[in-house]
């Protein structure tokens, strides 16, 4: 089987547009949770979000295409161009037959929605000639795959994952058995969501699954195990990678980030929302992974949590860990990416895997903030508040979604 490895990483992040820029507000424990300015939310239970701050769409979408498209779109082209320019790959140069070789495969939970939700609040305030013409394609989740093929010419497979919040882990696990079957040479993979709307949030309070104590300060609003978290932050971004065979990549001078070597995905079968409390099914996920990758548990030194800051699922992600890492899992480093970004939902797990490959490249974790109040039952090591250095071999991204599904994708150091 072909293996395939990471050449190329964009990012647009609620902390930081830009690879580099993302990652340093990451290792140094900044957050990027705000107050919402993308419409108004003052009568909302929950005013704040990852929102990223002072994004240009009109830089990657034309001016006169804005109305027809959605925040996803020129967030995920935006990350794209970034990997593709970091990989060495300019799609402007490439022959038709070259272009053939290049497929994209997007996660994402949500999508379009929040564009399809403008749409119906114009149609029903009786501004219907406000619409876009483009709704019904813009507003169906697999043409968001298509927007990012034609912006660059990519001629090989376009699809979407959607499968919650392992849709971006799932597109970056997809994207490496098409690799190693030899469907593509080259794959543009990851993850995007702009879900932060006033439906969509409201929704999410109807659940009370996100905090609202922390409005006037929202910065600590995400505590992923910490006793007092009371729910998750909505957030958006992207987060994409150039994923590469490994022979082709190393003939063509690239340099490599790391390789994928293990992906295992499994459900509950239990709930829409809720997680069977045993956690069997999350650390068979993580075993799965580590299985495929050929490696034991004590192999791994650090694991990217899902980490959402809710009372069940950091709970229940603990002793998921605890099982598929039996004692090694008391010796393991650990953080949660969501402290710092909020939870941008089909996002999240492509967001996992830059920060970890970036770990990876400096030999440095990032924190998990705001864990002030030590949970009993999250007594693991989560690097709370401040960075460590950490030199990394191998390490588990770990993903749970909604509809008790759960994904975990084992990345290594490239020899």
């Amino acid at each position: 089987m072909r293996r395939a490895v990471f050449t190329g990483i964009g990012v647009v992040s609620p902390n930081g547009i830009g690879r580099e820029n993302f990652w340093k507000a990451t290792r140094e424990g900044i957050s990027g949770i705000r107050r919402i300015s993308l419409f108004d939310a003052s009568e909302l239970g929950s005013q704040i979000a990852g929102q990223v701050p002072d994004f240009d769409e009109s830089r990657y979408v034309r001016p006169k295409d804005l109305p027809h498209v959605s925040r996803v779109t020129p967030l995920a082209i935006a990350a794209v161009e970034e990997a593709l320019c970091d990989a060495g790959i300019d799609p402007t140069v490439m022959t038709r037959d070259e272009l053939r070789r290049i497929a994209v495969i997007v996660g994402s939970g949500g999508g379009s929605q929040a564009f399809t939700e403008h749409q119906y609040r114009l149609y029903f305030e009786g501004l219907q000639k406000q619409c876009s013409v483009y709704v019904v394609p813009t507003s169906t989740i697999g043409t968001l795959a298509s927007e990012v093929s034609m912006r660059f010419g990519f001629r090989g497979f376009s699809h979407v994952v959607s499968t919650g919040c392992t849709s971006s882990s799932d597109a970056v696990g997809y994207a490496w058995r098409q690799i190693q079957c030899g469907a593509a040479d080259t794959i543009i993979a990851g993850g995007v969501d702009a879900p932060i709307s006033e439906l969509i949030m409201r929704g999410f309070l109807l659940m009370r699954i996100m905090s609202t104590r922390w409005n006037q300060c929202p910065q600590k609003a995400s505590r992923p195990f910490s006793h007092d978290r009371d729910g998750f932050v909505v957030a958006e971004g992207a987060w994409f990678f150039v994923m590469e065979e490994r022979e082709r990549a190393i003939a063509r001078g690239a340099h490599i980030y790391g390789e994928i070597t293990g992906y295992g995905s499994t459900c509950e079968a239990y709930h829409r929302v809720r997680l069977e409390e045993c956690g069997e099914e999350p650390a068979r996920a993580i075993t799965l992974a580590l299985d495929e990758a050929g490696l034991p548990p004590e192999a791994i030194q650090y694991v990217n949590y899902h980490g959402t800051s809710t009372e069940l699922n950091d709970r229940i992600e603990t002793r998921a860990v605890k099982l598929a890492f039996g004692r090694h899992a008391y010796k393991l480093a650990g953080s949660a990416l969501k402290s710092l970004i909020g939870h941008p939902q089909g996002a999240c797990g492509a967001a996992g895997i830059a920060a970890t490959l970036l770990a990876m490249r400096d030999g440095v974790v990032h924190p998990t903030k705001n864990l002030d109040v030590p949970d009993p039952e999250c007594d693991l090591d989560y690097v709370p508040d401040i960075g460590r250095r950490v030199d990394i071999d191998a390490a588990v991204v770990n993903c749970i979604a909604f509809g008790s599904k759960n994904s975990a994708i084992v990345l290594q150091r490239h020899d």
